[in-house]
């Protein structure tokens, strides 16, 4: 019997640079993109995220027109506010036998870009569930935490499991940002804290500091769908009375005794009297999604009210934390 060969398909990829996120969204679409997918370029850039396992693609589908964004750990900004990333990758696909010259020129011409700057390469299709299967595995920070796939089992003693599948919302604990946070949760959380996680994408970080002992935690995310995935995912975990999620951050309540934020370094920055706001004196704040060259800005944005210091680093990414004055 011959061998089965997966429909192929073409993927042209190329970087925002200054082209208008919903601009380049209308022109693939308008050529026919099947599926969109933004990525963190830095990220791209180093570990192909086809090639890596896990990859941002984990439920995409040729048929499935809703772009999403993945990659760092991100609270999504206002229009007109911040970018996604420092630099933003699209990759888009195509049927396999589409005029891919064709339509680099079409993209070219209606954003401003070199034809020759898009790139274009083919790609099988898969099915996304079973690869993230194959590639996610429980993984422990810390002495005692461990994010594990709803199909496996920790049997470590004195293990605190968190029990996540990846999904559309960011976040299961494979990012080195994200890994920071859980890191410090594990060493640091007190038992009956009062936690803030703002941009909670999955909800991975409330779910770790739920099961970590935390009195009351308080998600807040701006994408509706990453609100649905936290409240799924606190209900699967047996926290949705310790774990609360808001869709307005206007709700959240004051005197915390942790902020979480593993955003991206412009928000950190702008969020910063914000997050005073919501610590009580000497409550502590957690801050990840930054690279080492932003760490001076954000330290200093933090300045006012906060002393913070780095805490860990990974693959480049670093984790601040302090205390509120």
């Amino acid at each position: 019997m011959p061998a089965h060969n997966p429909p192929m398909y073409l993927e042209l990829s190329f970087d925002l640079g200054a082209v208008d996120t919903q601009a380049a969204e209308g022109a693939c679409w308008a050529c026919g993109a099947s599926a969109l997918t933004f990525v963190d370029a830095r990220d791209d850039a180093v570990n192909h995220p086809t090639k890596s396992g896990p990859t941002c693609e984990a439920n995409s589908s040729p048929l499935d027109k809703t772009p999403y964004f993945v990659g760092t750990p991100v609270l999504e900004p206002a229009p007109g506010e911040f970018r996604l990333w420092p630099r933003t990758r699209l990759r888009c696909l195509f049927a396999r036998e589409c005029d891919a010259p064709a339509i680099a020129r079409a993209l070219g011409a209606a954003l401003g870009l070199d034809p020759m700057s898009i790139e274009v390469r083919a790609v099988a299709d898969r099915v996304w569930e079973r690869e993230w299967l194959e590639h996610f595995h429980a993984m422990r920070f810390g002495h005692r935490l461990w994010i594990c796939p709803r199909h496996e089992r920790v049997s470590a003693p004195g293990a605190v499991v968190v029990a996540l599948d990846p999904g559309l919302a960011f976040g299961t604990g494979t990012h080195p940002s994200t890994a920071l946070c859980l890191t410090w949760l594990d060493a640091h959380l007190a038992p009956g804290a009062r936690v803030i996680d703002y941009g909670c994408g999955s909800g991975v970080l409330a779910l770790a500091a739920a099961k970590l002992g935390a009195g009351e935690v308080h998600c807040f995310d701006i994408d509706p769908q990453a609100l649905c995935a936290a409240r799924e995912n606190a209900a699967a975990n047996g926290v949705t009375r310790e774990v609360q999620v808001h869709e307005h951050a206007g709700t959240l309540p004051p005197a915390a005794d942790v902020v979480l934020a593993n955003i991206l370094s412009g928000p950190l920055c702008a969020l910063a009297p914000r997050f005073a706001s919501l610590l009580r004196p000497g409550g502590e704040i957690v801050l990840a999604g930054l690279m080492q060259h932003e760490v001076e800005d954000v330290t200093g944005a933090y300045a006012p009210c906060f002393d913070v210091a780095p805490f860990g680093e990974s693959d480049g990414w670093v984790g601040l934390a302090g205390r509120r004055h």
